[in-house]
């Protein structure tokens, strides 16, 4: 769900297996991405998977680095984020998000093969997309609580609301 001239396109792993199965983003009900992009500040409310088309509305949207979908990103092979991060890269040059938000930092570091990224804003540029690189909302990434994720979220969002210069 992308579409072009969009702040924020933010970039998940891969679909899990409630995502393909419903055809919504972040589906799994222990997912904490729709709870923390309203907490940043992204949207006036808190979204469902299933109203993922209003993130438009926001000038936001939703890809994955990987098409294939498994229960656990851990099934994923290299190549596959090298070539997912190939593809995703021509999308966002053909796009032009303002920025493109990797919602997973080892998915970044493989997909973009930049072994010390850290959480933040990245060096890399595709095209004029800048690029930022957030926590994992998985349930499974118990590194980041809803409300230090929304921080990080938030930082992206003030980013992406100044004015470029």
């Amino acid at each position: 769900m992308a579409a072009g001239g969009l702040s924020v396109l933010f970039c998940g792993i891969n679909p899990g297996l409630m995502t393909a199965a419903t055809g919504h983003h972040f589906a799994r009900p222990g997912n904490r991405f729709w709870p923390v992009l309203h907490l940043s500040g992204f949207t006036p409310r808190r979204l469902r998977p299933d109203e993922q088309e209003e993130l438009l509305a926001y000038g936001l949207g939703i890809t994955n680095v990987v098409a294939r979908a498994t229960a656990r990103a851990d099934e994923l092979t290299r190549e596959e984020y090298r070539e997912g991060g190939r593809i995703l890269a021509a999308k966002v040059e053909r796009l032009a998000p303002r920025w493109l938000a990797v919602v997973g930092v080892t998915a970044y570091r493989t997909a973009f093969d930049e072994p010390k990224a850290v959480i933040g804003p990245q060096e890399r540029v595709i095209g004029s997309t800048r690029v930022w690189a957030l926590p994992n909302p998985s349930g499974l990434n118990a590194h980041w609580t809803a409300e230090t994720m929304a921080a990080e979220y938030a930082r992206l969002r003030a980013a992406a609301e100044t004015p470029a210069g």
